[in-house]
């Protein structure tokens, strides 16, 4: 594999008649092209009849053409056309799904006419996916309902030919979790900040007590923290997309919110602004290198957050879990199902029920102090 000028990425292999074969087509991620080339490894080792990828893939389109409009000629032009409530998919949507696309959907349904394809071949597709990745098969599988689904609009049918959509196989849009999440106690949390560099103790702490992901607390400037109300404004978010940095709005419209910071948590954040934070209003609040704009990223935070999780006996602890400890605290305080909502930035109630869900089992220490209560009481 070969990384292009573009930034796009080339796979290439020696065949059984030992000349180089390139990809008919260049990828956004160098996992991709990884995919492309595990394809043509099962097919070597499948298939007698092997032929070259450029040619295979010319004849394909040649005999399919006639058949139809292909996935790989309609998604493309669909993605970029689709909105959610007006809205364009972000940069970091579009870099998801056309990485599904390329890894999972392509190889299978790429070139074959959109009005050829058949529930009992989705379903056969969902059976052959590998069973250790259910996130990643259910992201796929709702990728491509949704395509279908759009084909077979009346907007689309007559281009497409598409009738109904194929994709029939119940519950698989669905991810499952499969990674339990136990979420960091307050001693884990106080020896991972005295473990992390000065700088970043009130970054950890943020995550921890606020809820912040990653992406918006990496953006957050000096003029989004107002101490006098005790108040983060929470308006943008970094994410990262083909290697560049994109500052744009949080990941969802309730993304967008004010978070009331933890009074505890108030001298430590105006010691942060007067040691480590320049002083415009528009000075990061975790920069990368002190007085600079350069924002940390996940691949380059992890570098200090590992040793510090280890630090605290919690090497399974990830970033993210921060995230999930600030929900439970929040649920075990009494927030109701709209102020987590509220607070951790959802646009569903799915997440927010699963918080509310953890923070039921203080039902044996609520039934102790209700003990605790009877016997104040009785004479």
């Amino acid at each position: 594999m070969r990384r292009l000028p573009s930034g796009r990425w080339q796979a290439s292999y020696v065949g059984p008649d030992l000349a180089r074969h390139a990809a008919p087509y260049t990828f956004d991620s160098a996992l991709d092209a990884e995919g492309w080339l595990a394809n043509e490894r099962r097919l070597l080792a499948s298939d007698e009849s092997w032929t070259a990828p450029k040619q295979r893939h010319a004849l394909l389109r040649q005999a399919q053409k006639a058949d139809g409009l292909t996935l790989r000629e309609f998604a493309p032009d669909a993605l970029a056309h689709r909105r959610t409530r007006g809205v364009p998919l972000r940069p970091r949507t579009l870099q998801l799904y056309r990485g599904l696309l390329e890894r999972v959907i392509y190889p299978t349904f790429g070139d074959i006419a959109l009005r050829k394809v058949t529930p009992e071949d989705v379903e056969a597709w969902w059976d052959a996916l590998p069973a250790d990745r259910p996130t990643q098969n259910a992201h796929s599988y709702a990728l491509l309902r949704s395509l279908f689904a759009e084909a077979a609009s009346a907007r689309e049918r007559p281009r497409t030919g598409v009738r109904a959509n194929p994709c029939m196989v119940k519950g698989a849009g669905v991810a499952r979790r499969h990674r339990e999440i136990h979420t960091a106690t307050l001693d884990e949390l106080t020896a991972i900040v005295q473990a992390m560099p000065d700088r970043l103790g009130a970054l950890v702490l943020l995550c921890a007590w606020c809820g912040l992901r990653f992406g918006e607390v990496a953006e957050l400037r000096r003029g989004d923290v107002d101490l006098t109300r005790g108040v983060l404004c929470v308006r943008r978010a970094l994410v990262r997309v083909d290697g560049a940095d994109i500052v744009g709005r949080p990941k969802s419209d309730a993304g967008a919110r004010d978070v009331a910071i933890p009074p505890h948590l108030l001298p430590v954040l105006s010691d942060h602004l007067t040691e480590h934070v320049g002083r415009g209003r528009s000075a990061l609040l975790f920069p990368h290198h002190a007085g600079t704009d350069k924002h940390w990223t996940h691949g380059m935070f992890y570098k200090v957050w590992m040793p510090a999780r280890e630090a605290a006996g919690r090497p399974d602890l990830r970033l993210h879990d921060l995230r999930h400890t600030a929900a439970v605290l929040a649920a075990q305080t009494g927030a109701t199902l709209a102020e987590l909502m509220a607070r951790l930035g959802h646009s569903t109630s799915v997440a927010a029920m699963r918080y509310q869900t953890a923070a039921q089992g203080r039902d044996a220490q609520i039934a102790a102090a209700l003990s605790r209560m009877a016997g104040q009481a009785a004479p």
